[in-house]
């Protein structure tokens, strides 16, 4: 603790040690920035505890599962339980179907993308950017080496990993596609585990989405994205109170202190993505941000070192 004091007091430009400082000067110094380190840290973890419950009780939401072996947008199972181990309990994953209909964990299916995830060589030249088959898409490793993951087995890693929530990123954008695949989604997890479906959290990008989606299912908790949206503030904010949304989901740019704070009393709490900075987390967590979509934090790095931040001049 005295290490803590002396480097913050430094920190603000106050050297407690200099030889003209006596030691009643120092005593109360040192009391008074105790006082107010205590006070802030009861104030961060007051606003961290604030009723939260499901997967809103964890800030990070592992992005495409996370990195593994620093690699991002895998969706691979390594990617799932390497994160897991570091404490991830929130998981983001890109669902898109397959040329013959299957669901599947992937971010896109173009060229360019291929290309990022070293599978370019299991690609014919004609076929280009359009979809795989299921077959091509199981039996070709990313990076040479990681396992891609359908959705069936998305929901075993919820059922190995009773303490895990499914956040779901759904890339296709037709209307029918949408339906086809939520339909899809709820009834393999269904048929395999009807309870799986409370730990799985869907998003949505507008309100036809949300009608969609509610008449396939009545998921309890779902999260409003905003980064397809130019829906204004307010109509943001009346959305979400008249839908009884969860948690929204802001790009930086829609990022300030009055949404986030009209959002939370609307009913929702706020997550910016993509964030793999701690000293940008913690601007944010000073707005009232509750947590991250990232490929790289974890929330033991949240809790130890963003509040430190908050303290810098």
């Amino acid at each position: 603790m005295r290490l803590a004091v002396v480097l913050s007091m430094r920190m603000w430009g106050i050297d407690l040690y200099e030889k003209d400082v006596t030691p009643m000067k120092r005593l109360i110094v040192s009391v008074i920035l105790l006082m107010l380190i205590g006070t802030f840290l009861l104030a961060y973890k007051g606003k961290s505890t604030e009723e939260h419950t499901g997967f809103t009780t964890h800030r990070v939401i592992s992005h495409a599962m996370g990195a593994v072996d620093g690699l991002a947008y895998t969706n691979a199972r390594e990617a799932f339980v390497e994160n897991y181990k570091k404490g991830s309990r929130v998981f983001e994953v890109d669902l898109m179907f397959t040329s013959d209909g299957q669901l599947v964990a992937r971010h896109e299916w173009t060229e360019s993308f291929t290309e990022q995830m070293q599978q370019e060589h299991a690609v014919a030249t004609e076929q280009g950017g359009k979809p795989w088959s299921y077959h091509q898409f199981k039996n070709t490793p990313i990076h040479g080496s990681y396992t891609p993951v359908d959705w069936k087995d998305v929901l075993d890693l919820l059922e190995t990993y009773p303490d895990a929530y499914i956040v779901t990123d759904t890339k296709e954008q037709d209307p029918a596609q949408i339906k086809q695949l939520f339909a899809q989604l709820t009834r393999q997890a269904q048929e395999k585990n009807p309870e799986l479906l409370s730990r799985i959290v869907p998003q949505i990008y507008n309100e036809e989405m949300l009608r969609t989606l509610r008449s396939i299912y009545p998921y309890p908790s779902i999260i409003y994205t905003l980064y397809a949206t130019e829906d204004k503030d307010d109509q943001i904010i009346r959305f979400v109170q008249q839908n009884d949304i969860t948690a929204v989901t802001l790009p930086e740019n829609r990022v300030s202190g009055a949404l986030v704070e009209s959002l939370r009393q609307a009913g929702a709490v706020c997550y910016v993505n993509t964030i793999n900075e701690l000293k940008d987390a913690a601007e944010y967590e000073q707005m009232g941000v509750r947590g991250f979509y990232t490929d790289i934090l974890t929330e033991k790095e949240l809790t130890e070192r963003s509040w430190l931040y908050a303290l810098r001049p």
